[in-house]
């Protein structure tokens, strides 16, 4: 069984990114135009390496990943850090579908049709808002705009008030093997203090169903620091989802942040659990978790050992995007929608946040990119050691060494120098060639991860990031 030190714990607890990219979003700037974004797509649908000059085949090529953001929600939930739009307007979703064919229609004017997707997500918002008729019809517009892998993986996140069988048929019909749906907690007390009245019997219907269809994999989402959670409360949160016996479970830190998400000022802080109380929450959860068999990947992501996650994470295969880890490492992530961000080898692109500028941009057929970031080659270096670190929770030195023609020691003297105080407190261990991180420094990670973030080193990055526990 994992077993949780508080006093780690609390002396590491403090703001840090979760590094689902590096550079973060943060770094990302509106100078940064769509111009820059189409052209790293034609530059690497044709060359073997976008550094190099030499020509490549579609063998050289990457697989691809898409992204599908369906922003809207039936209702608003107060803890909800998604870009999402509450709306009940039927035309409204028809006129967002419509546009999202024409940035699909776009794309794949500059994507080599042959290249494969072995990647497909859906996200939101709550893409089964969309009726199943209306499933149906995106998902056969996107079978016949891409090249599909018959092994793809096909993730669609759910929310199951609401939700019909028919949603799931529709979704399972058109090749979807994975389900991700949000808990956040079964005390109906705290449903209600987040507008999030979800009664435990809706939710197992809704495994119920997945099972039946023969979906791969479902995952359940928790939330802890949510208003009037207590210890006692939230232990049987996790014994019934340890019951309903999910792939996949993930264990997300609720961040008040109304200063960013104005709608969380609607929970009030006097509600909130202490931060004694919400460690000693996180503690229960991870060791009942572990305890119950499913294998801790790192920060907030538990899985069963047989999971395709828990498989990369043993076979050094892990990765890490916008979704969170992930099986599929090194494909092309092309997002769409708005407020989706697409990564490419050097860039990352994030489209308009509001309709109106997201379908004036496809009504003139230019790819809706409001921001992005192009990486140079100090973030390129740092990328691969970040994400090597949070997804493999060890780095081979010698190997980036050779690989960037660099001396380790000396380019991250700043942060071994930080890492001292993680080494001394058993959260990682450094030898001659290897940095490893401990079973306890994979709940801490984002710390560690941080050593290595130029823009923290140079004290460039000053965005307020949720707490790192």
């Amino acid at each position: 069984m994992f077993q949780i030190d508080l006093d780690k714990v609390r002396k590491y607890d403090k703001p840090g990114p979760r590094y689902t990219s590096y550079p973060t979003a943060p770094q990302f700037n509106e100078s940064f135009r769509h111009e820059q974004y189409l052209d790293e797509i034609i530059k690497t649908n044709y060359v073997k390496d976008p550094s190099s000059s030499g020509q490549g085949g579609i063998a050289d090529l990457p697989d691809i990943s898409l992204y599908y953001h369906i922003p809207f929600c039936d209702t608003l939930c107060y803890f909800c850090g998604c870009n999402m739009l509450v709306t009940r307007n039927r035309q409204r979703v028809k006129e967002y579908v419509k546009y999202l064919k024409k940035e699909i229609d776009l794309l794949r004017t500059y994507i080599l049709p042959d290249r494969k997707v072995t990647q497909l997500h859906w996200g939101g918002g709550t893409p089964t808002h969309l009726d199943p008729d209306e499933i149906d019809d995106l998902i056969s517009y996107i079978a016949q705009s891409f090249n599909f892998k018959p092994e793809v993986e096909a993730g669609c996140e759910i929310d199951p008030r609401g939700l019909t069988k028919p949603h799931l048929e529709a979704l399972r019909k058109g090749g979807f093997n994975r389900i991700s749906m949000g808990v956040q907690d079964f005390n109906e007390k705290v449903q209600k203090a987040v507008n999030r009245i979800q009664p435990e019997d809706i939710t197992r219907q809704t495994v119920n169903w997945v099972r039946e269809l023969g979906f791969n994999s479902i995952n359940l989402d928790l939330m802890y620091g949510l208003p009037f959670q207590s210890l006692q409360s939230f232990e049987q949160t996790v014994d019934k989802v340890i019951d309903i016996s999910p792939d996949r479970i993930a264990v997300f830190n609720y961040a008040h942040v109304p200063w960013m998400k104005k709608h969380m000022a609607l929970i009030h802080p006097e509600d909130l659990p202490a931060p004694e109380e919400k460690l000693q929450i996180l503690k229960m959860t991870i060791e009942k978790l572990t305890s119950a068999g499913y294998v801790f990947i790192g920060m907030d992501h538990f899985a069963k050992p047989d999971d395709e996650l828990s498989v990369a994470f043993r076979e050094k295969k892990l990765y890490r995007n916008f979704q969170g880890y992930s099986t599929n490492a090194g494909a092309d992530l092309y997002a769409m929608g708005i407020t989706a961000i697409s990564q490419l080898p050097r860039i990352y692109a994030q489209n308009f946040k509001t309709e109106k500028e997201y379908f004036q941009a496809l009504d003139e057929e230019i790819l809706p990119v409001v921001k992005g970031y192009h990486l140079n080659d100090d973030d390129f270096l740092r990328r691969r050691v970040i994400m090597r670190l949070m997804c493999d929770f060890e780095l081979n030195i010698p190997k980036v060494e050779k690989e960037f023609n660099i001396n380790f020691r000396e380019y991250f003297a700043w942060g071994l120098n930080n890492m001292k105080q993680h080494i001394d407190d058993g959260l990682v261990q450094l030898t001659g060639d290897e940095i490893k991180v401990t079973e306890m420094g994979r709940l801490l990670i984002r710390n560690i991860a941080m050593n290595f973030d130029g823009y923290i080193e140079r004290k460039e990055d000053t965005a307020r990031y949720s707490r790192t526990v």
